[in-house]
């Protein structure tokens, strides 16, 4: 009986906690990223270039660069690279996600 309660508590917490997972935490910094860098990275067929970005490292207090990748190709969805915008003297993240087209 213990075995089928815990199985029951697992499900109903995956079932609360997963939407919660799929939200980004938002981040919110002082310091502007450096420019962009540009990478050249050849066509894949089926696949989509997700270029690089800059993250900004809390321990270092400074921002690091990803380097761009590759990920499948969706069909009826565009990826939309991640970006930083200015907003009052202060620079909000905005990660990499999938759209659906219109």
């Amino acid at each position: 009986m213990n075995l089928r309660k815990t199985f029951l508590t697992i499900a109903l917490t995956s079932a609360f906690v997963a939407p919660l997972a799929a939200h980004a935490a938002i981040v919110i910094v002082d310091v502007a990223p450096p420019a962009p860098v540009y990478e050249q990275m050849p066509v894949r067929a089926g696949y989509v270039v997700t270029p690089g970005y800059y993250r900004y490292d809390a321990e270092r207090h400074a921002h690091t660069w990803v380097k761009g990748d590759y990920q499948a190709e969706r069909h009826g969805e565009h990826y939309v690279g991640a970006e930083w915008r200015a907003h009052e003297g202060r620079y909000e993240f905005n990660e990499g996600r999938w759209e659906r087209d219109k």
